[in-house]
């Protein structure tokens, strides 16, 4: 055998020597066909024998997968339009069935859009909108998962969970929508500053009803302290008449000349003035 011949079977013995073995990794399982027909699955990593060209392995993923479903547009109870998009995770349980069934997971995420879909339509057709955006969302989303579940399980399929990413009226209605939001807001704003300045109003009149009151009050106060006070002078100035009206009349010119006269005065008067009727005549 020469040289070439030697290079060409070395070759084709290495080709079917790597085509007589595979390599299973953590996190996958397979079924192996030959020619097309079962012969046994793998669920286990490891090193694998099988016969050269005639046995196919095929490979799947053992982890969860996730898939996006399309957004759509539902319509709810109230007649409303909604869009979605579902988001779900789904492993696979068969992998037998699911060859059969859907082949991969191409295959398995179409057949899955359409039965989210489907259940998903039929549960929101039962709820309004404001309870499907509100609290009622995660009640409605676990019905959805329960019942895809049970139609997944003839693909090999199992169904972990459905959830919506989201949840929007369709973009030819959002902007009246948001309007209409907006114009509600307004109304509700105005209602509470009419209500807060009418608040306002009733703590203004109180607060000047008491203020009026309470001067009223200090006024009066005021003015029986000021009337005790003049009949108390009156009562000394009299007690001080009676007792020595030629001293009264004394300490009052006294007074008099203090108030009206200081050193930069100068008062003309006649002799028989009564204000120096004591400067003239002390005595008397």
């Amino acid at each position: 055998m020469n040289r070439v011949g030697l290079i060409i079977v070395l070759i084709i013995a290495a080709v079917v020597g790597l085509d007589s073995v595979f390599v299973m990794q953590e996190g996958q399982v397979a079924i192996l066909t030959q020619f097309g027909e079962y012969k046994y699955s793998v669920n286990s990593p490891g090193l694998y024998g099988k016969v050269p060209f005639a046995d196919t392995v095929h490979r799947m993923e053992r982890r969860i997968i996730g898939s996006d479903t399309p957004p759509a547009e539902f319509l709810t109870r109230d007649k409303k339009k909604l869009v979605t998009d579902p988001v779900t995770r789904w492993k696979i349980i068969d992998p037998l069935t699911f060859y059969k069934t859907v082949r991969d997971e191409s295959g398995a995420k179409a057949r899955l859009d359409d039965i989210i879909n489907s259940e998903l339509r039929g549960v929101l057709a039962s709820q309004d909108f404001s309870e499907i955006i509100g609290s009622a969302r995660d009640p409605l989303m676990q019905e959805v998962t329960r019942a895809a579940r049970k139609q997944a399980l003839r693909f090999g399929v199992q169904i972990v969970d459905v959830r919506i990413k989201r949840a929007d009226l369709p973009t030819e209605v959002q902007e009246s929508v948001f309007k209409r939001m907006q114009a509600e807001r307004s109304r509700i704003a105005k209602r509470y500053r009419a209500q807060g300045e009418e608040e306002a109003q009733k703590i203004r009149a109180d607060t000047d009803k008491e203020k009026a009151i309470l001067l009223a009050k200090a006024y009066e106060l005021a003015q029986k302290a000021r009337g005790e006070g003049d009949a108390q002078s009156i009562k000394v100035y009299a007690d001080a008449y009676g007792g020595d009206p030629e001293f009264y009349a004394f300490t009052k010119s006294l007074e008099t000349y203090e108030s009206s006269i200081d050193k930069d005065t100068t008062i003309v008067l006649s002799t028989d003035s009564d204000l120096f009727q004591y400067l003239d005549n002390p005595k008397k």
